[in-house]
């Protein structure tokens, strides 16, 4: 049984994960995670925490993690069908029958009509009868008929797909199987049309370029493809490619446009992209309507050659031509939605790419639109550790003219110089207000607010963006771009490491979801244990105003309040403060960088009990140090 993604990210989306779990593992709630001890390896206190915000699990021992559905595999060891058929019960989402979604790809196709011999006729008596005359047309004659049923020779370009004998044929056909077919159809008439070519030629493709993305050319015949393909003319119809017109009659969709194929994330040709040849015919582009193997707004183009080119920064462009153009120039990653607006299928298909992703707008008016509705799709999906910039193009450009003015290099320095999604928001919340004035910040601030509430709440981005923006219009201390990107271990000799954390968590509260797994780590009697534990009690009532929020930490933390003094009194986090972007960043890499410290040193002084212990110790090294190895990719 094949099971589409989007039922499996239903089917999570409606199981809460502390209820799964809380059938396997006595859990408690201690302030936004719920604790136990782990189900799968033997341990006297818990180190097994459960996210119901983010629906995950983890286990800081055995380093056993995942959603609902592994955490049922393993605890069962039941293999996944089995599990998703529980899960569908329980949520009533309905999985697909076994063989249902292959019987939905077939079609019955039909047998090739026998044509009789023409009779010959007998010679003549009178010679005469040999002259032809001509005759006036029938009062009922149907010019449309008339070019149906021409059997006149146009060079047959139907030829090479006639020649398997009917007879031998099958009885059904296959969708994805009649999409290749149609696919090598267009890229052979391609070569029988000059002004496809000629359109190609203008937009600066080259023929390795044409071939590489497949491209072809849709005759001007009305009913070419029933010409090419008379015994797939429902599989045709399935598929949106052939019409019925008012009067009944078929037409194909499809005619005198140049054609993109189109490829699903397996790489298979699931539709076509036509664009007319002729700028004055509307629709200018045409896509294939959807189908059981052709949803537009789960596809993106470009997707598949971009994983297949092992591409890891991912540009999100208008078009087909921008993807196939940018491809040309070595930029790969590029991916285009096809005639609609990015959605959050496209955004979540992009980030699990990458964690980064760029989107490219015109910098007209409908760009600035566009990307201001995009912003209002992207901010919900902004889970910590994404990130999104905004490409905003100059006007009257699209990216394959802006490399030609600019060239490839200069292209890349742009694309790379791309605003972060915070300064973004801020250029484009102040380029209607005055600034300068306090009414102009407060209207500012609430326009900010409301964008703010699409964010994920229990994410540190919230926090830090408004921190961001009160501190860029003048409401905080003063605002510091100097960034340290190294994030390194070296401070002040009147704090050590685990003070500086402690200046972070009080001056930045919601950073302490990345510091959150050094608990596990660091000693009891240490004062960041202590305080990391007061942040995990009070963290789900955090306010959402910075000033705020570091009161309420300080407040929480009193009985520490001598030793707090005297850290914030020398450490200097300014650092944090350059963009929200930059600060969870930064975050992220100092707690890798201190847990692999700490498990360092928890080896070297042979602090376990058991040499599974030692061998749990060496594994979660081997994961850490595995994610700076990534981290130092990225950089």
């Amino acid at each position: 049984m094949a099971i589409p993604q989007h039922t499996i990210d239903q089917i999570l989306d409606r199981t809460d994960i502390v209820d799964v779990i809380g059938q396997f593992v006595k859990l408690k709630k201690t302030g936004r995670t719920y604790s136990g001890c782990c189900p799968f390896h033997q341990e006297k206190s818990p180190s097994f925490h459960v996210y119901r915000d983010k629906q995950y699990f983890h286990c800081f021992g055995c380093q056993a993690n995942g959603n609902a559905i592994r955490f049922l595999m393993d605890i069962g060891s039941r293999n996944f069908i089995e599990v998703m058929k529980d899960l569908s019960s329980q949520t009533g989402i309905e999985l697909p029958k076994d063989n249902h979604d292959s019987s939905k790809l077939k079609y019955k196709r039909e047998a090739k009509p026998k044509v009789a011999p023409k009779p010959v006729a007998p010679a003549p008596k009178n010679p005469a009868q040999n002259t032809p005359t001509e005759t006036a047309p029938a009062a009922d004659f149907d010019p449309f008929a008339e070019f149906q049923n021409s059997e006149q020779d146009f060079g047959d370009p139907f030829a090479s797909f006639e020649q398997m004998p009917m007879q031998d044929a099958p009885q059904e056909g296959n969708l994805y199987d009649l999409l290749e077919n149609i696919t090598q159809f267009y890229e052979r008439q391609l070569p029988n049309s000059a002004s496809a070519q000629q359109y190609f030629k203008q937009r600066g493709l080259s023929s390795d370029t044409i071939a590489y993305w497949r491209l072809g050319y849709a005759p001007e015949d009305w009913q070419h493809l029933e010409k090419a393909f008379p015994q797939d003319i429902e599989g045709l119809k399935l598929l949106g490619l052939i019409r019925t017109s008012d009067s009944g009659r078929d037409f194909d969709l499809l005619r005198d446009r140049v054609i993109f194929p189109i490829r699903d994330a397996k790489g298979r040709v699931v539709g076509f992209g036509g664009r007319a040849l002729n700028d004055e015919i509307k629709p200018k582009y045409i896509n294939s309507p959807d189908s059981e193997v052709f949803h537009k707004n789960q596809l993106l183009y470009g997707l598949y050659k971009g994983r297949k080119q092992k591409a890891q920064d991912w540009l999100m462009v208008e078009g087909y031509m921008d993807v196939i153009a940018l491809q040309q120039y070595g930029v790969h990653g590029a991916v285009a939605t096809l005639g609609t607006a990015s959605n959050t299928d496209h955004l979540n298909i992009l980030f699990k790419q990458n964690s980064r992703l760029t989107i490219a707008f015109d910098g007209d008016a409908a760009g600035q639109k566009a990307a201001r509705r995009t912003l209002e799709i992207a901010l919900p999906l902004l889970n910590d550790g994404r990130e999104l910039k905004f490409f905003v193009l100059p006007d009257d450009h699209d990216p394959d003219s802006l490399i030609r003015r600019e060239g490839i290099e200069n292209f890349r320095r742009m694309l790379d110089q791309a605003p972060l999604l915070s300064d973004f928001v801020f250029a484009h919340l102040t380029r209607n207000h005055d600034v300068a004035t306090p009414e102009g910040k407060s209207q500012v601030m609430a326009e900010l607010r409301q964008l703010t509430e699409l964010l994920p709440k229990q994410g540190s981005y919230r926090y830090l963006l408004q921190q961001f923006f009160r501190e860029k219009l003048g409401f905080n201390r003063k605002w510091q771009p100097k960034v340290n990107n190294d994030a390194s271990l070296s401070f002040s000799t009147k704090i050590d490491a685990e003070e500086y954390v402690i200046a972070i968590l009080l001056s930045h509260p919601y950073l302490y979801i990345h510091f959150e797994p050094l608990r596990a780590l660091i000693a009891e009697d240490q004062l960041l244990h202590k305080i990391l534990n007061i942040l995990n009690i009070i963290f789900d009532n955090l306010p959402d105003d910075p000033e705020l929020s570091t009161y309420y930490v300080l407040g929480a933390c009193a009985a520490h309040h001598h030793e707090l003094q005297r850290i914030l009194q020398h450490a200097n986090v300014s650092d944090y403060t350059s963009s929200p972007e930059q600060a969870d960043k930064l975050a992220a890499d100092l707690s890798i960088k201190l847990q692999y410290r700490c498990l360092q040193h928890k080896i070297k002084s042979r602090k376990f009990s058991s040499i599974a212990e030692m061998k749990n110790l060496k594994l979660q090294i081997f994961e850490i140090d595995r994610k700076r190895t990534m981290t130092l990719l990225e950089d």
